[in-house]
């Protein structure tokens, strides 16, 4: 079992910077590929980033590509999502995920992540 509170979410103007965080607790973190998943109101729920067990490959969405970056840090159990440039069009409540998969490449679907967190909103204005 794998627990995941999130935080640093909150309300910014188009073209500033949040810095999300996800700090995890339970089983081994470093054994989790982690992402970070994005759900707007009436929309289903998207990968926006995530990172392999190993920290050494990413996969971002087309539409944050250049302006957001994953990282984790596995001394400190604790996976972030940095967000530059935001836009109003990346306003959502913001999940981090923690899946068992063990491939060189993190998974992209919500399927394969069987831990979650409860979420933190991200409100972008115009």
């Amino acid at each position: 079992q794998v627990q995941l509170v999130e935080s640093g979410g909150g309300l910014v103007q188009a073209g500033g910077s949040l810095r999300l965080s996800c700090a995890a607790s339970g089983r081994t973190f470093s054994n989790y590929a982690m992402g970070w998943f994005r759900q707007a109101p009436g929309k289903d729920r998207e990968v926006v980033a995530a990172i392999s067990w190993s920290g050494v490959v990413t996969y971002y969405a087309d539409s944050v590509k250049g302006r957001f970056t994953i990282s984790r840090d596995n001394a400190k159990n604790t996976v972030y999502l940095q967000m530059n440039s935001l836009k109003p069009e990346d306003t959502a409540v913001y999940y981090c995920a923690a899946s068992q998969s063990r491939t060189a490449s993190p998974a992209r679907d919500v399927s394969r992540y069987e831990y979650w967190g409860q979420g933190t909103q991200v409100t972008v204005s115009s």
